[in-house]
């Protein structure tokens, strides 16, 4: 039962940010939702996830983002083996989206 209750809850948090319409309105939403520290780790996975799609290696990773190596072997584990394909997702639409603007 609790745990419907948080998939719940994640659901609900899911919709709400596709409510969000621009770049600003993501930035004061997750102002709102988040510390700093948890907003400066989403980002420095999201960092590392777009380092490791370049073919960046693990220690160039640590010098430009700082994240741990087993941060980044996290990360490469969701892009590579057990992730349910949402850095792909992503990637794939940012990707399509900058070659349309060119």
């Amino acid at each position: 039962m609790k745990e419907r209750m948080e998939i719940k809850n994640l659901d609900d948090l899911y919709e709400a940010i596709l409510h969000l319409e621009t770049v600003e309105e993501c930035r004061s939403f997750f102002k709102d939702l988040c510390t700093i520290p948890e907003l400066k780790a989403l980002s420095q996975r999201f960092q590392v996830a777009k380092m490791l799609m370049d073919d960046n290696v693990y220690s160039e990773i640590v010098r430009k983002t700082g994240a741990s190596t087993a941060t980044i072997s996290r990360v490469n584990r969701s892009l590579t083996y057990d992730g349910s394909g949402g850095y792909n997702i992503v990637f794939d639409r940012m990707n399509k989206k900058k070659e349309s603007e060119e």
